[in-house]
């Protein structure tokens, strides 16, 4: 008689949930050094003297190379493994850290916080690769894919807090230098207990698609930044047009290669499509106008950095609510409904958020900031769900990837739009003559400008700026109002009524 063969059970790896605690304190550092940023941008302003161009690269050219390299350094993990990328990636992110805190100009700054996304690119996609590999057991690995959720989802609300406690006691390059001694702890804990995991059969990685992604991106959100910020020219012309070549031949690429870097016929799935989609715009439409939040409490409304940290948790408690309750909302109603409609409040909270100014009490933007928090919570977690879903498991790697890359891209490209909105209307504010051109760069130029000038100057000069500021942030809230509606919209028309 032919003994009966069973499947054998999962091997629980021991040392899994300890692997898992390193792997969470990657993405947990990589969301805290997109938010913390904020909160230091008045001290950089002030000691480093960037102008308003400068500041915005420096605040969004991180979150643009970490889009930029996320499916090509997965690309990469497989070929020569993903333990090893993940070290090799967190040493370098804790070393550019320490340039990143004593970066002496503008300019280096720009440089370091580039270096940071490069390092910070490795992380993201080793991370939810090692955890597929690390839990066997379907339900342990669901538990563990949320943890490691819930930790990037952390980062947002520890960054603000975090960097407004360092920022009362210490100078500005301390929030950059605490990633030092975490990286260090993800590093000894990886090596022990991370086990390696590679493609057995990988194609080549192909260097050409690594630049023509990063070439098309780097033109068009340049070319984005210069018109916004100063018109038209010649230069941000030519590169829109280098941009979207590097774009164009990108895409071209990954449809003939026999192993793309980036499988694009996923986007021949309506849904797939609607969801990235949603993501990009939503981050866009958000993304510039949190980053200007931060400078909002503390410049205008004379709140100290930690103070202002705290002020923005309504935002991050919302998305965690929302996320919680987004699957019930889902089975109850429909996909279509929830996404659209948590994309629809996000867009109307920032539509009333035209109404701010200098004196709007917190009461006021704490609700609006929950509404929005609950919205998006609502919205990404389902958008997460669709993209996973819509795909073999084969190419569940790859959807991860794409759905990163669009809120990493989404990011940076709503600093640069929605920032430079920000940062033109401010510039045009009414100065008397003879006050310093940095005044004039950003609000904490104005700032620092009014501390070498007579108590009456200063105090007309930052009455002027403020109020400019101010018209700034209420228009690029109406334009962030304007990306979310359509996004509600787009989502409404591509997603189905699963």
């Amino acid at each position: 008689m032919t003994p009966t063969l069973h499947p054998p059970h999962p091997v629980a790896r021991p040392g899994r949930w300890i692997a898992l605690s390193a792997l969470a304190l990657a993405v947990l550092l990589v969301t805290v050094d997109a938010t913390v940023l904020g909160l230091a941008t008045p001290y950089i302003s002030a000691e480093l003297r960037p102008s308003g161009t400068q500041l915005l690269w420096i605040g969004d050219v991180y979150s643009f190379v970490l889009a930029g390299l996320l499916v090509s350094m997965g690309g990469l993990g497989d070929r020569i493994g993903r333990k090893r990328l993940l070290l090799v990636g967190a040493t370098a992110f804790g070393l550019v850290s320490v340039l990143n805190a004593f970066a002496p100009t503008a300019e280096l700054m720009i440089v370091a916080r580039a270096l940071l996304g490069i390092a910070g690119a490795t992380l993201m996609p080793a991370t939810l690769a090692l955890i597929r590999n690390l839990f066997e057991d379907p339900r342990e690995r669901s538990l563990a894919i949320g943890i490691w959720g819930a930790a990037g989802s952390g980062g947002m609300a520890v960054g603000p807090v975090l960097g407004g406690v360092l920022l009362e006691h210490f100078w500005w390059g301390s929030v950059f230098l605490i990633n030092v001694p975490v990286m260090a702890v993800l590093v000894l804990v990886g090596i022990v207990t991370l086990p390696e995991s590679r493609d057995p059969n990988p194609g080549p990685w192909d260097l050409v698609s690594v630049g023509l992604s990063m070439s098309g991106m780097l033109g068009v959100v340049y070319a984005i930044k210069e018109i916004t910020a100063h018109g038209p020219s010649w230069g941000a012309l030519a590169a829109a047009v280098i941009g979207a070549a590097g774009l164009a031949g990108f895409v071209h690429r990954q449809l003939v290669l026999e192993r793309p870097l980036l499988n694009m016929r996923l986007f021949a799935d309506r849904a797939f499509s609607g969801a990235v989609l949603a993501d990009l715009m939503a981050i866009l439409g958000l993304a510039g106008l949190t980053y200007f939040l931060s400078q909002f409490f503390q410049l205008v409304q004379g709140r100290g950095p930690l103070e202002a940290g705290l002020a923005e948790l309504p935002a991050v408690l919302g998305a965690v609510v929302g996320g919680l309750v987004a699957g019930r909302a889902a089975r109850a109603m429909s996909v279509r409904v929830v996404v659209a409609g948590g994309l629809a409040a996000v867009g109307l909270s920032l539509a009333v958020l035209t109404a701010v100014s200098r004196d709007t009490g917190y009461p006021f933007l704490g609700s609006l900031l929950l509404i929005v928090g609950f919205g998006a919570g609502m919205a990404f977690t389902v958008t997460a769900d669709v993209i996973l879903s819509t795909v073999h498991p084969d190419q569940a790697g790859a959807a991860s990837a794409v759905s990163e890359m669009a809120h990493e891209l989404g990011a940076a490209l709503g600093i640069a739009v929605l920032g430079s909105i920000v940062t033109g209307v401010y510039r045009a504010f009414p100065a008397s003559p003879g006050t310093p051109g940095s005044a004039r760069e950003s609000l904490g130029g104005a700032v620092d400008a009014a501390q070498r000038l007579t108590p009456e100057s200063a105090g007309a000069l930052l009455d002027a700026a403020r109020a400019a500021f101010v018209d700034g942030l209420s228009l690029a809230a109406g334009a962030g109002a304007v990306i979310l509606l359509a996004a509600a919209v787009a989502s409404w028309f591509f997603l189905d009524e699963r």
